[in-house]
């Protein structure tokens, strides 16, 4: 099954479970900053789509991080901060099995999942 990981309050997140609704496509919803998977998925994440692609610079937990957090930033400490802080990981990670979609546009899905 595909699993949908991410947060439930975020607008993006809404817009992707919508569209996979519906498009008909079943997935499984697994908010990473209460179930506290992120870290576990991290490496894994990282080898199929990249750390670069995973850190999310754009959003307001970025701009609440210190100079130094932000400052130099390469592999292992992008996922130090991602996993100290979930919400640094961008949204919504798709995970098919097969494939990793991180983010959402309604044609990435549509050229992805069918």
């Amino acid at each position: 099954m595909i699993k949908l990981f991410g947060i439930k309050n975020c607008d993006t997140m809404k817009k992707a479970m919508t569209w996979l609704s519906g498009q008909g496509i079943a997935y499984e919803f697994i908010d990473y900053k209460k179930a506290g998977v992120a870290e576990a998925n991290l490496p894994e994440w990282t080898a199929k789509a990249g750390w670069q692609k995973l850190l999310n610079t754009r959003g307001l937990m970025w701009k609440k991080l210190s100079e130094a957090e932000r400052a130099d930033v390469d592999e292992a400490k992008a996922l130090a901060l991602m996993a100290q802080y979930p919400a640094l990981i961008k949204r919504p990670v798709l995970d098919t099995g097969s494939r990793l979609i991180v983010g959402f546009t309604p044609e990435t899905y549509a050229e992805q999942l069918q």
